[in-house]
C-alpha cells in the first residue's frame, strides 16, 4: 500500500510541477494547437494553446513507476522490482504515446489539422499493438501464468478460448483481439479529447476503477493467503494497481492545467497512451469486455460518430446529431463547454460505478 501511495503521489507531483515548465517550453517553441475550421466556432480562440501535453503524462507515470520500484528495492520491500506485466502496459503506453507525439509534432510543425497520413498511423499503432500482443502472452511465472490470456474475458477468464484450434492460431487471434481493444480504446479517448478537461477528467475515473480492481484481484488472487475459491487468475495486480495510481496522479496534475480554461492540451500524444494504458489494464487484468461499461462515456461518444458518419452516407447527407462527436452536439445546442464537461464527467462516473459493481457482485455471487 505505501509502494501505491508514492507512485500516486510522486506522478501527481511530476505532472503538478512538470507542466508549466513544458508549457513554457512549448510557448517558446511556438508549438500551439491547430483548431480546425468544422469545428464549434467557439473553439477558435484555442488557436495557438501549447499541445502535446501528453508527454507530461506518460513521463511523469514512468518516473513515478521506476522511482517507486527503486525506493522499494533499497528498503527490501517484499514489492520487489518491476514486473513483466507492469514494464509491458508502460511499453504500450509510452509506444502509442509516441505515435501520437508524431501525429501531434506534424500538426504543428506544418499548421495544419491533419498530422500523420492514416497508413502511417495504423501503422505505427499496429507495430505497438502487436509487439504487446505477442509479448503479453510470453513471461510465465512460478505459478504458469503469463501477463496476458488467449481466453476472452469479461470479469476474469470465461470459456471462450481464442487457442481452440491449436497454440499458434490461439496466438494470432489473440493479438488480433488485443489490437482491436487498443485500437478502439485509443480512438474513443482521441475523440473524447475535444474539450478542456473532458478526456483527462474521465480517465481519471477509469484508472480509479483499475486501482481497486488492481487492489482487490491481488488479495482473492489465486495462491494468496486468506484467497477463496473465487479468485483470479491475474499475473501481477498489485503492480497493475500502482500503475494504475500512477496514471490517477498524474492525469490529475495535469488537469490542474488542462481545465477551462486550459492552458495545454494533450494531443494525441496524452489521448493514444491514454487509450492505450486503458486497452492494457484491460487486457491484463483479465476485464475485456468490462472494458465496454467501464470505459462507457469512451465507446458513447465513439459509437455518435459511428452512428453520425453512417446515418449521413445512407441518408444522403442527413445528420442524426448537429455534431459529432458528442460532446461537440450539445456545444451547438448552446450548453456551455464547462456544463458539457462536468456532466459527462458525471456519465462517466455512473458507467465506472456500475461496472465495478458488477465485478464485485460477480465475486459475491461466486
Amino acid at each position: 500500500m505505501i509502494a501505491l501511495l508514492i507512485a500516486s503521489a510522486s506522478a501527481l507531483f511530476f505532472a503538478l510541477v512538470g507542466t508549466p515548465l513544458f508549457i513554457r517550453f512549448l510557448v517558446t517553441k511556438g508549438y500551439g494547437q491547430f483548431i480546425r475550421d468544422d469545428g464549434p466556432t467557439a473553439h477558435h480562440t484555442k488557436r495557438g494553446t501549447p499541445t502535446m501535453g501528453g508527454a507530461v503524462i506518460v513521463g511523469s507515470v514512468l518516473l513515478a513507476y521506476f522511482l517507486t520500484h527503486l525506493l522499494m528495492m533499497a528498503t527490501g520491500s517484499t514489492v520487489g522490482g518491476p514486473s513483466a506485466s507492469g514494464v509491458l502496459l508502460l511499453f504500450l503506453t509510452a509506444g502509442m504515446g509516441l505515435v501520437g507525439f508524431a501525429d501531434d509534432f506534424i500538426k504543428i510543425s506544418k499548421q495544419r489539422s491533419l498530422g500523420l497520413s492514416a497508413p502511417a498511423k495504423i501503422i505505427g499503432q499496429t507495430a505497438v499493438g502487436v509487439t504487446f500482443g505477442v509479448l503479453a502472452l510470453k513471461f510465465p511465472d512460478d505459478a504458469g501464468r503469463t501477463p496476458a490470456s488467449t481466453a476472452i474475458s469479461f470479469i476474469r477468464d470465461t470459456p471462450i478460448d481464442l487457442a481452440f484450434a491449436g497454440t499458434l492460431v490461439g496466438a494470432i487471434l489473440f493479438v488480433v483481439w488485443s489490437n482491436l481493444i487498443i485500437t478502439g480504446a485509443s480512438n474513443g479517448v482521441n475523440l473524447t479529447d475535444g474539450l478542456d478537461g473532458l478526456a483527462a477528467g474521465a480517465s481519471v475515473l477509469v484508472f480509479g476503477a483499475y486501482l481497486l480492481i488492481g487492489i482487490w484481484q491481488s488479495n482473492q488472487n489465486c495462491g494468496s493467503p486468506g484467497a477463496g475459491s473465487v479468485c483470479y487468475e491475474v499475473r501481477d495486480p498489485l503492480d497493475l494497481a500502482l500503475i494504475a495510481g500512477a496514471m490517477c496522479g498524474a492525469l490529475i496534475g495535469f488537469l490542474w492545467w488542462n481545465t477551462s480554461p486550459a492552458k495545454i492540451f494533450m494531443g494525441d500524444t496524452g489521448s493514444l497512451a491514454i487509450g492505450g494504458a486503458i486497452a492494457g489494464f484491460a487486457i491484463l487484468s483479465r476485464t475485456e469486455l468490462l472494458l465496454v461499461i467501464l470505459a462507457g462515456l469512451f465507446v458513447m461518444i465513439t459509437l455518435s460518430v459511428i452512428i453520425q458518419v453512417g446515418y449521413f452516407k445512407l441518408s444522403g447527407g442527413k445528420r442524426v446529431f448537429k455534431m459529432a462527436p458528442l460532446q461537440h452536439h450539445f456545444e451547438l445546442k448552446g450548453w456551455q463547454e464547462v456544463t458539457v464537461v462536468v456532466r459527462f464527467w458525471i456519465l462517466a462516473g455512473l458507467f465506472v460505478a456500475s461496472a465495478l459493481g458488477i465485478f464485485y457482485a460477480e465475486w459475491v455471487v461466486g
